[in-house]
């Protein structure tokens, strides 16, 4: 009989290094999915484009390609109202694909040893049940502020969007992986849980 393949659940705070560690945990022999780049996806999709046109305006899709930056401001700066109003949009699209997508994880042969979903906001959307496990990545403060910089980010973006914090997120995870070293440090961390996970 084929083992269960764990659906796990990998968050972590702006510059922690959640993308790092979704490739590396592809590369240890796990079926990666990162929400980020399905909500990419649905904004090329006529059903989102058009309804955030609709709440705010032509001006958040020049010539007809929504700007993600221009969609945070308005979610973000509108207040709590119009950042669930968001949530509300996109959470069951995006809930949806996951879904379909572990399906189909979970009848690969040979089977993958995790199927992992990167979700930057997943404590703090409540999803936590329906993973079987969850890893957050977390780093110190300075190398995350040096990482976020280097994509044009700042650490005050992660507060302003209600991220719950670093420990709080490292103490509602099944594993916490401290990224500060080398990304050889963080393979061996993670080769280590997916161990873990398959016992």
């Amino acid at each position: 009989m084929q083992p269960v393949v764990p659906f796990v659940g990998l968050t972590g705070g702006m510059g922690a290094g959640k993308s790092t560690a979704l490739k590396a945990l592809e590369e240890l022999g796990a079926q990666v999915l990162s929400t980020d780049a399905v909500v990419h996806e649905l904004y090329g999709e006529s059903q989102v484009k058009d309804a955030v046109v609709e709440r705010w305006g032509a001006e958040v899709a020049p010539g007809g390609v929504v700007d993600r930056a221009a969609i945070a401001a308005k979610a973000f700066a509108g207040g709590e109202q119009e950042r669930k109003w968001l949530e509300g949009l996109l959470w069951p699209l995006v809930g949806a694909r996951m879904g379909t997508w572990l399906e189909h994880a979970r009848a690969l042969r040979p089977a993958p040893r995790a199927a992992v979903a990167e979700v930057p906001l997943l404590f703090e959307a409540g999803m936590e049940a329906g993973f079987d496990a969850t890893i957050a990545v977390i780093a110190q403060e300075d190398t995350r502020r040096a990482r976020a910089a280097t994509r044009g980010h700042a650490l005050a973006e992660e507060r302003a969007s209600r991220q719950l914090s670093q420990e709080e997120k490292a103490a509602r995870a099944s594993f916490a992986i401290h990224n500060d070293g080398s990304e050889a440090d963080l393979r061996r961390e993670l080769a280590d849980v997916l161990a873990k996970l398959s016992r």
